[in-house]
């Protein structure tokens, strides 16, 4: 059995025993090639996730006829003139950060007859470095998503501060969903994926404890 494979497998295991929730793990596989990924993609892992288009679309392309089932997530900054080329490629978008961004997508989407899922980003330390919108637009800009662009906003998505107080911001995560009419959360990393599912995250993403680091 492959490294990345046991170390899914270790994972796996250690959320099951911190909690009984249903995780979705995305397996985070930008930048390594697609021989390292080869090996969960035959255990029959589902979720990956990519932040650079041309990469995504040139290592998966192929992948994607044959194994149909399997689910592209969109996890980096997502740029109004890539969505063209990302509706058709991609399940899941993580990174819907502005009004232009979802107009757009709400465009193309009618013209590929294609319906994503979407998360909302949520700046939820309130940084002005960051993107995302703030928690006291969150609920205006759902509605609007949802009302006026057709779009389909499955959950919420945040990048915490890189400080040592994400249990701070998963909380406040968690609060603002449970006024959303929505089940999804993504959040938490390869170092804080534990303390994110303890505040109710259904998509944690992991890569270098899966692949190895980046070289």
């Amino acid at each position: 059995m492959h490294n990345s494979v046991d170390k899914l497998n270790l994972i796996k295991k250690e959320i099951l025993t911190s909690s009984n929730s249903n995780v979705n793990i995305i397996a985070v596989s930008k930048t390594f090639p697609i021989n390292d990924i080869y090996p969960l993609i035959n255990d029959g892992h589902i979720h990956f996730g990519e932040n650079k288009i041309q990469e995504a679309i040139e290592k998966w392309s192929d992948i994607k006829k044959d194994f149909p089932h399997i689910k592209l997530h969109m996890i980096g900054k997502l740029q109004t003139n890539k969505v063209k080329y990302v509706i058709p490629f991609f399940d899941y978008i993580h990174s819907l950060d502005n009004l232009k961004l979802a107009e757009k997508i709400s465009n193309e989407q009618s013209k590929k007859k294609k319906r994503p899922k979407i998360f909302i980003q949520v700046n939820i330390g309130d940084e002005s470095q960051k993107s995302g919108i703030t928690i006291e637009r969150i609920e205006e800009f759902f509605k609007v998503c949802i009302q006026d662009l057709n779009l389909n906003i499955v959950g919420l998505m945040c990048l915490p501060p890189n400080n040592t107080k994400t249990d701070l911001y998963f909380d406040k995560m968690q609060k603002l969903i449970n006024k959303l009419p929505l089940q999804e959360l993504s959040m938490g990393m390869s170092s804080d994926y534990i303390n994110a599912i303890k505040y109710g995250s259904t998509f944690v993403r992991i890569g270098s404890k899966i692949f190895g680091e980046r070289s």
